[in-house]
């Protein structure tokens, strides 16, 4: 990020948030949200697989499958019509779940029938992407979440569904056991930047 962009979105923290602003004044945000250039359907495609090959993995566990995953294709370029016609054992033995299996199978179905126009997807408003991208079993609002911060780079988006969000608002409010109104209530103010107040809370789990 362009440090002067950096210093609007903390400045703006620092009216409405001084609980998240205290904590994300060291953050580089570029080590979580890199620099987008616009990309194609298959880059989408590609992506929304990532999102559900580590979901509820460690970082280290997701990279390794993905890893491997990857080495399915040629050029390590993931292509829906082998996906497709992969048999479900082969994803397992890479260490994918048998739901995961079929969930990855799914996206490419729906990239290749083109039930969700996965090369219009970043023309669309937040909600919108997500009532696309949930058409597809095995995705659901968490995996869309995340695919709207980390892929699309979208600013302004919180996952209630998000179990460290959570643990880190926890830990920065003091609040034992919040309801998703409490929390609603404070990150409401963080519009239209919630996605660098998201990932401030995701960093405090790592920090003392």
């Amino acid at each position: 990020m362009i440090l002067i962009y950096v210093n609007i979105v903390r400045n703006h923290f620092k009216k409405v948030d001084r609980v998240i602003y205290k904590s994300m004044k060291d953050l580089d945000f570029d080590e979580w949200i890199k620099p987008r250039k616009e990309k194609g359907g298959v880059d989408y495609f590609r992506a929304l697989c990532r999102e559900i090959i580590g979901q509820q993995l460690s970082g280290k566990a997701a990279n390794a499958i993905y890893k491997r995953f990857l080495s399915l294709f040629n050029k390590g370029k993931v292509d829906a019509k082998k996906l497709v016609k992969t048999e479900d054992q082969t994803l397992r033995n890479l260490g994918m779940s048998w739901a995961k299996a079929k969930y990855v199978k799914n996206i490419a179905e729906a990239y290749l029938t083109k039930s969700v126009n996965f090369d219009n997807l970043h023309n669309l408003p937040d909600q919108e992407i997500i009532n696309e991208l949930v058409k597809i079993k095995g995705v659901g609002y968490w995996t869309s979440e995340m695919f709207l911060v980390f892929t699309l780079g979208r600013e302004n988006v919180f996952s209630h569904g998000d179990l460290g969000l959570k643990k880190g608002f926890i830990k920065l409010y003091k609040i034992e056991d919040p309801t998703k109104e409490v929390i609603e209530k404070v990150v409401e103010k963080w519009s239209p930047y919630k996605s660098y107040g998201s990932i401030t809370l995701w960093h405090s789990l790592d920090s003392p």
